[in-house]
């Protein structure tokens, strides 16, 4: 899958988790809840603290960091243990009574965390976590002598918001696979319709091209004057450059072909045949090779000269082959676009 493909299917696009809004409140988030750590701050309890803000911190970042729907494991099993962790920790330094809830921060910062793993596609494994956080509040109250039932009124009111974001994620998810589908099928009409205005494009160019390449020709020939010398070869050389933009139209730029009708008017029989090996090349390899057959066209005085781009997966990317009276060149150009030393072959009644 792309990565065009994996942006149109993650949820952070469509709940705005991508956005320097978003980025904006998870700095807000963990800045408050340093400030919260530090003013309740127990004594001796400074490590514990930072620690449990490092938990909840870090998995604040992973909701909006993290890639893929539903959140990938590892991910998934990080945010699961941080409320957990992030509680226990700072219940091993809270007072006997506490003060105040908001010494037990983490149990905001871990149903914030809860909340968003429900949109993220992880709604059990947050309902996992936050029954962890009640019980750990539970084995608290109930170890220092507060009672379990006091332990889970003072956590329970979280569920509220876990409550309703599990809601909410049954609400959206869907509507979310559906919007999905709808961009899925809005690019692919996108797509189909790009490819058909280019097709059309192309073909009233290429119509546009032989009208003012053969029209003239052709009403010369319906007269009713025979044609004179001159005449007949530019239909030959008409054909020939037809006969070019068929069989190998990655060399039909204008250059290469003037370069070639040159060759033709000199006696020079050229061919070019084209095997698809530039289709995938890049741009400078293609303007190498192409560049390195219009010269070889304009220093052609006589012979046969044959420009093939080869199938893709040769070990040669083209072929140049220039046959004289004299003597049989062939020249091999690699997928650097450079060629590779000249074989030279005398004719058979020289050897």
């Amino acid at each position: 899958m792309t990565r065009h493909d994996t942006d149109i299917h993650d949820v952070r696009e469509l709940l705005g988790l991508r956005t320097i809004a978003a980025r904006i409140v998870v700095t807000a988030y963990a800045a408050t809840f340093a400030l919260v750590a530090w003013s309740t701050n127990a004594p001796g309890g400074g490590w514990f603290e930072f620690a449990a803000w490092i938990f909840v911190s870090i998995g604040a970042l992973g909701l909006i960091l993290v890639p893929g729907d539903p959140l990938p494991t590892l991910a998934t099993a990080y945010l699961t243990v941080s409320g957990p962790v992030a509680v226990n920790l700072i219940f091993a330094v809270a007072p006997v009574p506490i003060d105040g809830l908001l010494q037990l921060w983490p149990l905001a910062a871990a149903t914030a965390i809860y909340t968003y793993m429900c949109v993220r596609g992880r709604t059990v494994c947050a309902w996992i976590g936050m029954t962890t956080v009640l019980a750990s509040c539970m084995l608290w109250a109930e170890r220092t002598g507060q009672g379990a039932m006091y332990g889970l009124s003072m956590s329970a009111i979280n569920l509220a918001p876990l409550l309703m974001a599990t809601f909410f994620a049954w609400t959206i998810r869907p509507a979310a696979r559906e919007i999905f589908a709808l961009r899925r099928q809005a690019t692919v009409r996108i797509a189909a319709e790009a490819a058909d205005t280019a097709v059309l494009d192309e073909r009233d160019a290429q119509l546009t091209r032989l009208d003012d390449l053969a029209r003239p020709l052709l009403e010369r020939i319906t007269g009713a004057s025979p044609l004179n010398e001159q005449e007949r070869l530019d239909c030959q050389l008409l054909e020939a450059h037809l006969r070019d933009t068929l069989r190998a139209p990655i060399l039909a730029v204008p250059y290469l072909a003037a370069a070639a009708r040159a060759a033709r008017t000199r006696g020079v029989e050229v061919v070019l045949l084209d095997d698809h090996a530039l289709d995938t090349a890049t741009e400078e390899v293609r303007n190498r090779i192409i560049a390195a057959a219009a010269d070889t066209l304009t220093q052609a005085r006589s012979g046969a000269l044959t420009i093939r781009i080869l199938p893709p997966g040769r070990d040669v990317l083209a072929t140049i082959l220039n046959s004289t009276p004299d003597d049989i060149i062939r020249l091999e150009y690699g997928h650097d676009g450079h060629p590779s030393p000249p074989r030279i072959r005398l004719p058979p009644d020289c050897s």
